[in-house]
């Protein structure tokens, strides 16, 4: 079989940040790094699955409603792909995820889609440390420009 074009990154590279990772047709998928691969340090899974639950309900209600195709983690557990259709500048895809980790790292209250019978795993959830990846990753992220989201 073909290596996948995420298995052709060289991971050991890679650092925290937003990049594109590849444009098929209209679609841009963007590598969301927020731990260093391999670095022994990984999202837990509570708060990545709350991170997952806050970061997909903004980006979805947000003024791009209609060209977010996905939002979600990547199972080694360094980050998340949000996919966009290309009518999004790269600028605007790098301020709608400021923006969404802006809600995340300020959200309170009852985590959107967390109830038994909207969410298979709904008891598994860590809004403290869903919070906290967002705070060090608006420090990441702040002044990002679109030079930087290349490999």
């Amino acid at each position: 079989m073909k290596t996948i074009a995420s298995f052709k990154v060289d991971h050991d590279k890679l650092e925290k940040g937003m990049y594109i990772s590849r444009i098929d047709g209209d679609a841009v998928t963007y590598d969301i790094r927020m731990k260093k691969p391999n670095g022994g340090d990984y999202l837990n899974n509570g708060a990545l699955h709350t991170f997952e639950h806050l970061f997909a309900t903004y980006a979805r209600n947000s003024e791009y409603t209609d060209s977010v195709i996905y939002v979600g983690p990547m199972g080694c557990r360094t980050g998340f792909y949000l996919i966009l259709r290309d009518n999004v500048s790269s600028e605007n895809a790098i301020k709608l995820v400021q923006d969404s980790f802006r809600f995340v790292a300020e959200f309170s209250g009852k985590i959107p889609g967390s109830e038994r019978k909207e969410c298979g795993n709904y008891l598994e959830h860590d809004l403290d440390g869903a919070k906290a990846v967002a705070e060090d990753m608006l420090k990441v992220l702040d002044g990002y420009t679109a030079e930087k989201l290349k490999y």
